[in-house]
């Protein structure tokens, strides 16, 4: 009597498709990340899988579409999929650097007050602990009268 090996041979074949799928999903991943073509033929050759295993994976042969029409859209784009900026994202950015301005600006007006109070108490002390000036001619100038 032979004992029955379908349960191991399913569980092998199981594992050999996790490991081919995780092969691909990592060549795809890093092809994008380096600003790379994405291409069926490119993450095939990275992963050492078939084209036509690529093109039988519903959800990698999206994706794949999906960044090779994104690389053609914007060719001079080397920034992948995944890193590049949304809409919602830079409005965030900007909200976030007006507010930094507002605060700056405010800060610097607080500054500008104090440097003016400050200049002004040091002078008028300097004023109150100087002895007065009187008027001495100058020994040097001379002063022409009418002709």
């Amino acid at each position: 009597m032979r004992a029955d090996n379908s349960q191991h041979i399913v569980e092998a074949a199981r594992r050999r498709s996790e490991y081919t799928r995780s092969k691909a999903v990592q060549a795809l991943r890093a092809l994008d990340a380096a600003g790379e073509p994405v291409t069926f033929e490119t993450v095939a050759k990275q992963a050492r899988v078939s084209r036509s295993w690529l093109y039988s994976q519903p959800d990698l042969r999206t994706e794949i579409e999906h960044l090779r029409a994104a690389h053609r859209r914007a060719p001079t784009s080397p920034v992948p999929a995944r890193q590049r900026t949304s809409d919602a994202s830079l409005l965030r950015r900007l909200e976030a650097a007006s507010t930094r301005i507002r605060r700056l600006t405010e800060e610097n007006r607080q500054l500008r007050e104090q440097l003016a109070q400050s200049l002004g108490e040091q002078r008028a002390a300097a004023t109150r602990t100087r002895p007065p000036r009187t008027r001495e001619p100058n020994p040097g100038s001379v002063t022409i009268g009418p002709c």
